[in-house]
């Protein structure tokens, strides 16, 4: 399956655990929408990647890829998992600028 690069990144990343890596790929005033709320501006984002991403040591495996959604298969240290997730794209520049997350 071929990603666009600021996805790729952002699946390198997040499977890496690696917070700073995942900070760099969101761009500037990016936006993430996940779990009811936004999440604005440095400071969330980054709460954001720790607290939904790093801490639960969550491993993405994609499954498909369309018009800017990314359906993967999440896992890590949470109840019920591995749950399937679509992740929809802003992507400006190689880097993410908008990201809505739901459950498929």
């Amino acid at each position: 399956m071929t990603l666009p690069k600021a996805v790729d990144n952002f699946i390198a990343a997040t499977n890496a655990h690696d917070a700073n890596a995942l900070a760099a790929v969101l761009g500037h005033g990016a936006t993430v929408r996940d779990d009811g709320k936004t999440w604005a501006g440095e400071a969330e984002i980054r709460e954001w990647i720790q607290g939904h991403l790093i801490s639960p040591q969550i491993v993405l495996s994609p499954t498909s890829f369309a018009d800017d959604r990314l359906v993967a298969s999440g896992d890590g240290e949470f109840p019920g998992g591995p749950l399937s997730f679509a992740f929809v794209f802003g992507i400006k520049d190689d880097q993410i600028t908008d990201l809505a997350i739901e459950p498929v």
